[in-house]
Order: structure tokens, then C-alpha cells, then sequence
């Protein structure tokens, strides 16, 4: 009846991250009555903290099934159960985007852990799941890992039936959502919304945009902020504020994700969270030092000289150093990596140290291509030099004949890169290959 999930992922974002290890219990309302779990190989680097927190690592997940190798188990795991997870519209919009991208409509429904215990558990200090095991004395194996959190989850779900005294889980099953519609917002300003993919756009009494959000079916996302699904700061924070509501169209998802992306750090709404920070280019350059040593080094961009590659945070510059370090076999201290003293004998040769540097280069080179990515309606997002340029619609198909780059941005719209962005496309181009037009 029940099946209790956890996952853990490469980063905190979910439309630019992946699954690296998901576990499933099987629950039927008194007891567990099956396991499943297993590693994921996410095809994208997992973030330094990330694997500081989870103890999961590139190295494990590299022979590691992927996603769309699972996701029939895992469907066939899921359907006809109730969804159940510790905060779980972050499991569940994982879950049901892996599968979908697999060719699996998941369609069940939800269950928070989390709401269930403030319901049965009123006075607990917080709800995260650690405090709450503590709290409640259920013992917790393996903390920050998908099967070691998933039995906590189950241990508590168990609990919290056997405490459910005054019928909450029957309650909150059938409870249909009720809408919290501001005075100013009515239905037939949600009714006339579309029913397809794209961004829209809440606005206060200042006619100014306080909230950015994409949605693969637009009427069906807005609607669902005026729920008693919302959480506490919504319904009694901004959306109280909400007079008014605007939305794009987009061709496709990609699309959506991408706008939304730019449109939040363009208009930095007061109430998006995610994605708002301010971006200090850093990169990753090259130089020949005393000993003729290809030395790679983090430093933030300069005019005059160009990178190997650019990234928004120091931190992103820091992780693709050290993957480079792990997949070209190079010496941390040659990349300033180690700051301990290190013996020029413990070093590689020069010779063994900059054919190695010259492999990266080279790698590094292919990835910079040019390459166009179609979309429906002949909207298509475009990438230079391993750089995303702009978007638009080319509606002349000689361009994808005889691609030109010079004549493709003659035809698109501009846009800014951010590291969201191309976390989006480059996760696109892993997932479609065939659907790529390369320059």
C-alpha cells in the first residue's frame, strides 16, 4: 500500500542535477514488507559537498547502473502505492522526472512524513528527519544514505500509525486541496492560464514581480500554490501579496528551465530562493612554470587572458580541477590542490606530467563545440564554443543543412550563461545525443 522512498542526488537543484542512489521500502500500513536500493550512476559529477555529506563519490557510481537501466523496477515498485517520503515533493519531483525522461508516467499519491508528524508529534523542537529519530528514539544506520534514511522513514512511519489516535493519515489521504485564492486573484484568472509548458510570473501591488516559476503545464502549477499543500511561508508570505499573474509559453521544458533561470537573476524576485546569488567568474587556467611543468591553477577571470573553462562559484572551478586530477592521473601540487610541502621527487616527470596535461587539453577542446539543440516549433537553444550563446526560432531548414554559426546567431536572441544553464543543457545533450545538430 505504502512505498517509502529516499534519494540521494549530485546537488541540491533538481533540474540541473541527477539521482546517484535511490532506495525503496515496502510498506503495508503495519510493517515492512520489502527492501530495494541500489547506487546510481548519474553520467555528471557529484558535487564536492555533496560527497563530504553523503560519503557517496564519482568512483562508486562509476559502474553503477544508470536511471533509465532501473526505472521499470522502480516503477513497478511504485505504481499503485502511495508515495511516501520525508519532505517528499523533493523525492517525488525526482522520482517522477528520472522516470519520465525513462518513458514512465508515475502518477500516485503523496504522502509527507514530515506533516504527518507535526499532526501526531505536535511539540518536537524541528521535523528534520535526524532531530525527529532522536527525539522519538528510533535508531538511524547510515545517515545521508538512501537505504540507511529510508528505514528511518519507515521505522517512523511505523510509529506514527501506531500513535494515530484521532485518524490524521486517513484524514490527510482524503483531504482534497482547498485554495487559499488572494482577494485580488479569482478562478477565472487561474481557469484562463494554459495547459502547457512555460514560465510565469506573480506580481504584487507594485506591479513588480515578487516570484519566477516554470512548469510543464502552466494552469496546474500556479493552481497548485494556492493549496493547502503550500507551505506556511507562501500561503501567509507572498502570495498574499500575489494581485496579479503572467506567463511565456515555451516549446519545451528545456526552455522553460532555461528562461526561468535568467529570468530570476534578471528580475531577482523576493521570494525565489534557489538560484539567487550573485556570480564572480572564476576559471581555470594554464601556465609553464620555471621547470617547464604545465601548471594549472583557479583564478577569477581576467580581459586579456582566456581560461580553460568558467564557472559562477569558485567551489564548481574547484571540483572540475579535481575530477581533472582523478581522470588525467595529474599530481594535486601541479594544480594547487595540495599546499603541503611536497619533494620534487614525489613528483611525475615532466615528460609523463604534460603529456597528461596535453590529453586534458585536448579533451577539453572537443567538449568546447559549437552544436544547436532543436526544439518544437523550430524554437532551438544554441551553444558556442562550449558556451551557451542564445535562443530562438530558425524557421529556415538550410541552417540545419549547412549549419553555420555566424548565420545561427544572426537568427537567435541572446541570452546569458549561468552555471544552471549549463548544468541544463549539457545534462540534455547526455540524455538526447541524437537530437543534436554539431557545428
Amino acid at each position: 500500500m505504502f512505498a517509502i522512498v529516499d534519494i540521494e542526488t549530485t546537488g541540491g537543484y533538481a533540474g540541473a542535477n541527477n539521482i546517484t542512489e535511490i532506495a525503496i521500502v515496502l510498506h503495508n500500513g503495519k510493517e515492512v514488507e520489502g527492501k530495494y536500493s541500489s547506487l546510481v550512476n548519474p553520467c555528471m559529477p557529484i558535487q564536492k559537498y555533496v560527497q563530504s555529506l553523503t560519503g557517496i563519490t564519482d568512483a562508486m557510481v562509476a559502474n553503477a547502473p544508470k536511471f533509465q537501466d532501473l526505472a521499470e523496477n522502480i516503477y513497478n515498485l511504485l505504481q499503485n502505492r502511495i508515495f511516501v517520503a520525508h519532505n517528499v515533493n523533493f523525492d517525488y519531483s525526482y522520482v517522477k522526472n528520472e522516470l519520465q525522461l525513462a518513458g514512465f508516467n508515475l502518477v500516485t499519491p503523496k504522502l509527507c512524513t514530515i506533516r504527518l508528524t507535526k499532526k501526531i508529534f505536535p511539540n518536537l523542537p524541528k521535523y528534520g528527519l535526524e532531530t525527529v529519530c532522536t527525539e522519538l528514539n528510533i535508531k538511524v544506520k547510515n545517515r545521508h544514505r538512501a537505504a540507511g534514511d529510508a528505514l528511518a522513514t519507515a521505522a517512523l512511519f511505523t510509529l506514527l500509525v501506531e500513535n494515530d489516535r484521532s485518524g490524521e493519515l486517513a484524514r490527510m489521504l482524503k483531504k482534497k486541496p482547498e485554495q487559499y485564492l488572494p482577494p485580488l486573484v479569482n478562478e477565472a484568472q487561474l481557469a484562463a492560464l494554459p495547459n502547457t509548458c512555460g514560465v510565469y510570473y506573480f506580481y504584487n501591488q507594485q506591479q513588480k514581480v515578487v516570484y519566477v516559476g516554470k512548469a510543464k503545464n502552466i494552469r496546474k502549477r500556479v493552481t497548485s500554490h494556492f493549496t493547502n499543500n503550500t507551505v506556511k511561508q507562501q500561503k501567509h508570505g507572498f502570495l498574499r501579496e500575489v494581485v496579479n499573474i503572467t506567463y511565456q509559453e515555451t516549446a519545451s521544458e528545456l526552455v522553460a528551465s532555461v528562461l526561468e533561470s535568467f529570468e530570476i537573476k534578471r528580475l531577482w524576485p523576493a521570494f525565489n530562493k534557489s538560484q539567487k546569488y550573485y556570480e564572480h567568474q572564476y576559471g581555470i587556467f594554464m601556465f609553464e612554470d620555471a621547470k617547464g611543468y604545465y601548471r594549472l591553477g583557479i583564478d577569477k577571470n581576467k580581459k586579456l587572458l582566456k581560461p580553460l573553462q568558467s564557472f559562477s562559484l569558485r567551489t564548481h572551478a574547484q571540483q572540475t580541477l579535481w575530477q581533472w586530477t582523478k581522470q588525467y592521473n595529474l599530481h594535486p601540487a601541479l594544480c594547487f590542490l595540495d599546499t603541503s610541502k611536497v619533494s620534487f621527487t614525489d613528483l611525475p616527470s615532466l615528460q609523463q606530467h604534460n603529456q597528461s596535461i596535453q590529453e586534458l587539453l585536448t579533451a577539453t577542446k572537443n567538449e568546447q563545440k559549437s552544436f544547436i539543440i532543436p526544439q518544437a516549433n523550430n524554437y532551438c537553444l544554441f551553444v558556442e564554443d562550449g558556451k551557451f550563446y542564445g535562443m530562438g526560432v530558425i524557421d529556415d531548414m538550410n541552417v540545419f543543412k549547412h549549419p553555420d554559426k555566424h548565420v545561427v546567431k544572426s537568427l537567435i536572441t541572446p541570452y546569458p550563461e549561468n552555471e544552471v544553464v549549463k548544468g541544463l543543457l549539457y545534462k540534455y545533450v547526455q540524455q538526447h545525443p541524437q537530437k543534436i545538430v554539431w557545428l
